[in-house]
């Protein structure tokens, strides 16, 4: 593994963060999925997920107070109060994690859901607002633990029957208050106190920032059906190569 704050780790990073803030910009979540299986492979586990939720931070203001006219209130809202108590068990959990058993947890985390992308159908049975407090609870701590918090919240959405428009700005103010209070926890559990952290996290933004602007300009020509089931085909390999490596 290459040291953390050496250059060609930094190298490495940069595109990472711009491919993670495309998929980020396009859907309102995501990058995760995407950033930290792969910075993984350069960083050790908690070091990635620190170092990219403060890049996700950055991403998250930026498409979140884009059109937050277009979020449906209630939504959001009634995820909220279980992503606290998420994000509060995700952080124990993550400062006593062994390497090689997060990374093997966040290879079948990534492979169960590109399976789950692939395999689900176009119409979606509308559920309860109930589905908000355990898909809240869920996603803090997929969030802490494995910086990809976005799946529950997604999942969830994805059944109440919005607009593309409704659901990329709900979810992306859901994933903006998420990643905040994430980023709390981390900066008193002192996981933000390693300088690397933000060495990379300053390489990386103008990266994520460039890769924003282009995924905003792509969003209305795209068909996110079409988008999200090519990023599960990679996240399927992506989930397979770590958990190989967990192995190992």
């Amino acid at each position: 593994m290459i040291p953390a704050g050496d250059l060609a780790t930094l190298a490495l990073l940069v595109p990472i963060a711009f491919l993670g803030s495309i998929v980020f910009g396009l859907t309102g979540f995501g990058s995760a999925l995407v950033t930290i299986p792969l910075a993984s492979h350069f960083l050790p586990l908690p070091l990635a997920i620190a170092t990219f939720s403060v890049i996700d931070l950055a991403n998250a203001l930026r498409v979140g107070l884009e059109r937050p006219g277009n979020a449906v209130r209630g939504e959001w809202l009634r995820l909220l109060p279980t992503i606290l108590v998420g994000v509060a068990v995700g952080t124990t959990v993550l400062v006593n994690l062994p390497r090689q058993a997060g990374m093997g947890a966040l290879g079948v985390f990534v492979f169960a859901y590109a399976v789950y992308a692939l395999a689900r159908r176009p119409a979606l049975t509308r559920v309860s607002t109930r589905w908000a407090y355990p898909a809240g609870f869920a996603g803090g701590v997929t969030g802490t633990i494995f910086g990809a918090g976005g799946p529950p919240y997604a999942i969830y959405l994805s059944h109440r029957g919005l607009t593309k428009d409704q659901f990329r700005a709900t979810l992306s103010l859901t994933t903006l208050f998420s990643i905040s209070v994430r980023v709390a926890a981390f900066a008193l559990s002192g996981l933000l106190a390693d300088t690397r952290v933000w060495v990379a996290a300053a390489a990386c933004v103008p990266a994520s920032m460039l890769g924003i602007a282009l995924a905003s300009r792509l969003f209305r020509r795209l068909s996110r059906e079409v988008l999200m089931r090519a990023i599960a085909c990679v996240l399927l390999a992506t989930g397979l190569s770590l958990m190989v490596r967990a192995m190992n």
